[in-house]
């Protein structure tokens, strides 16, 4: 992921020529119960492949899944909180009973407790748990499970532009993350503590770390370097981790404002997952923004 986009823009997937997929593929969405998880839970299940939708909020789930199946589309529905370890062990557990095998891993869940123009880091813990601790732990939970065959499972996680390097002003840091050969996830994690430090400490704001929505911007950011160590482990073995920010998207999280529908960032989404395995890249990380839409490797994040 660069640290700043591309002077041009690069070909977006467009919807695959090729189907490569049945209703043997299978797909986990989480946070999936509204927005662009449930948009894409929607356009997946439209198209043939096997879906469960994922919810923190058991009844919320049960009634966005009913919603879907009244629409015709028959999609699975499993409690799943991403903050809570437990949640993820009942819920790989009941996977692999009632599946066995993924093909695609779609991270949507997250929150963010600031609105659009305010920058608090007052639920800096549990923003880093829900949206690095989590998706991690669930690939890790579910890993055992990828297929990891000729069509090769896919992870996408959705990200965003502010976890971008360019958001970081502390050299230190973002040395260690720009040197490649050396990242890994324990170095990831003591960033991730670091911050959290500065929190406590107070000192967060001298400290060189995102000046936008921090306590989100720093979860992101760490997602997206997983991501890249993640991609370069597997790099050839079946294995294709992709990061995607769709943009400025009407969702609960930005209170309905926005540039793009949840369909239309879904739709974007579901291209990428959706690409054949001759063409899948990994570690890449796909930017929608007003001017295009961009895709560029994790060299420099």
């Amino acid at each position: 992921m660069n640290s700043k986009e591309p002077n041009t823009t690069s070909s977006f997937p467009s919807f695959p020529s090729t189907r490569w997929w049945s209703k043997e593929t299978v797909a986990v969405v989480t946070g999936a119960n509204k927005g662009i998880g449930y948009a894409m839970v929607k356009r997946l299940s439209e198209l043939g492949v096997t879906v469960i939708l994922t919810a923190r909020d058991n009844a919320r789930g049960l009634k966005a899944v009913e919603t879907l199946k009244g629409l015709g589309f028959d999609v699975f529905f499993h409690c799943l909180d991403i903050s809570d370890h437990a949640s993820i062990l009942d819920f790989a557990s009941w996977f692999k009973h009632q599946f066995g095998q993924l093909d695609i891993l779609v991270n949507n869940a997250a929150i963010s407790y600031n609105e659009i123009h305010e920058n608090s880091v007052e639920h800096a813990d549990e923003v880093i748990q829900t949206n690095y601790y989590g998706p991690k732990a669930l690939i890790e939970a579910l890993f055992p499970f990828f297929s990891r065959s000729m069509t090769t499972t896919r992870v996408l996680n959705l990200s965003s532009r502010l976890g971008l390097l360019n958001k970081l002003k502390n050299p230190e840091i973002k040395k260690i993350l720009l040197y490649e050969e050396k990242l890994s996830e324990d170095l990831i994690d003591d960033i991730v503590k670091l911050f959290i430090d500065d929190v406590k400490k107070g000192q967060w704001k001298s400290r060189g770390w995102p000046e936008n929505w921090t306590e989100y911007a720093v979860s992101k950011l760490a997602l997206n370097a997983y991501s890249k160590v993640l991609a370069n482990r597997y790099q050839g073995q079946g294995l294709s981790v992709n990061c995607f920010c769709p943009g400025y998207t009407q969702t609960s999280m930005t209170h309905g404002t926005g540039n793009y529908t949840a369909d239309a960032a879904a739709e974007l989404g579901v291209n990428i997952v959706l690409i054949p395995a001759k063409d899948l890249p990994t570690g890449k990380f796909f930017l929608r923004s007003s001017r295009g839409v961009y895709n560029d490797a994790y060299s420099k994040l």
